[in-house]
């Protein structure tokens, strides 16, 4: 399933900035663009661009017949680690930044000297539960594959203290092997109702110390598997782009949801070929650019050294922002974070 199209990334960015921004998405739609004169030119803020990886093992790669890691989430392989390093590195020189996920038991791992590396790069690297456990899970049991397949390892815990325990092992994880705190907490899988309905998931986030968390996939369509996506299914990605905006739970959690598409559904479920994927990146930046929103890309380098051994998308997110004439930025997740507006009473 190695796409190899030839798609080149710095194809795209020979149109000027203003009329190529509001009516690049209408065009490509087939959607008649309006052109704002510059007195009438609406006023956005800058938007903020996150560029996130999940440093975990995906069923099917890099072979469909590939399951077990299913029941071995941080077991990364060498080729995730040396494409997360490499990314680092290509978004550092393009005035980038990736903020990374960390499974703890990527951290049992003899070498993880590349991940310090990133670490000393500047790059923010945050908590993504040890085993990389469903947080929503009720049964102790469906938390992980793992307990399924040895279910004495949970001890007669209960699912709330599986995932809590999962969670502070892989803050101390960080501390000893990186000498580092995590930076926010993502789950693992998302939801699109996220945790507005487990308050007690909230509060058990700030109670491990966390001020935000990254848990809303929104709802959208999908092409059928090895099929091209069309019209239709970019609409519903870019309308989807529109509820993954951050917002405060009561609890005063920060809620930052990943956008779509992501490289799992995009590539695991609908086999896309490289060049769909890199027009859905394009249009959601686009928007996000225009509307002056967030966009926090979702990707998977145990997936993407497949799939993108090119670092295309990388690339082509830094140099959108980088042609952006200022109305964009590449930020982690923590400051978009910090600029999320709270209501004042």
């Amino acid at each position: 399933m190695d796409f190899q199209n030839g798609f080149k990334a710095d194809s795209h960015f020979s149109l000027s900035r203003r009329s190529f921004l509001s009516s690049a998405i209408a065009t490509t739609l087939g959607i008649q663009p309006y052109n704002f004169s510059a007195a009438e030119s609406p006023v956005t803020s800058k938007a903020q661009i996150a560029i996130t990886f999940d440093l975990e093992m995906s069923r099917q790669y890099p072979r469909r017949d590939m399951l077990e890691w299913d029941f071995q989430k941080g077991n990364l392989n060498q080729e995730t680690k040396a494409y997360s390093l490499k990314a680092a590195e290509i978004a550092s020189g393009l005035n980038g930044l990736v903020h990374y996920f960390c499974v703890g038991r990527v951290l049992e791992q003899e070498d993880i000297q590349w991940l310090k590396t990133i670490s000393e790069l500047g790059h923010p690297i945050g908590n993504h539960t040890y085993d990389h456990v469903n947080v929503w899970a009720t049964d102790p049991e469906k938390t992980q594959f793992r307990f399924q397949r040895s279910p004495w390892l949970l001890g007669g815990k209960s699912a709330d203290q599986v995932i809590r325990q999962n969670i502070r092992l892989t803050t101390e994880a960080m501390k000893q092997r990186l000498n580092i705190s995590p930076d926010g907490f993502r789950t693992p899988g998302g939801s699109s109702t996220a945790l507005d309905a487990r308050e007690d998931l909230q509060n058990m986030l700030l109670a491990e110390g966390f001020s935000w968390v990254s848990s809303k996939y929104p709802s959208h369509k999908y092409s059928s598997p090895d099929t091209e996506p069309d019209n239709d299914i970019y609409q519903s990605i870019l309308t989807a782009q529109k509820e993954a905006q951050p917002y405060i739970y009561p609890s005063g959690l920060v809620e930052i949801p990943m956008s779509p598409i992501s490289d799992v559904g995009a590539f695991r479920t609908s086999h896309w070929k490289l060049k769909y994927f890199l027009k859905s990146v394009e249009l959601c930046i686009q928007q996000a650019i225009e509307q002056g929103s967030v966009f926090d890309f979702l990707c998977h380098p145990s997936i993407m050294y497949v799939e993108d051994p090119h670092f295309e998308t990388v690339k082509l997110i830094c140099k959108l922002v980088n042609q952006s004439g200022g109305r964009a930025e590449i930020v982690g997740l923590s400051d978009i974070a910090k600029s999320v507006p709270r209501k004042t009473s």
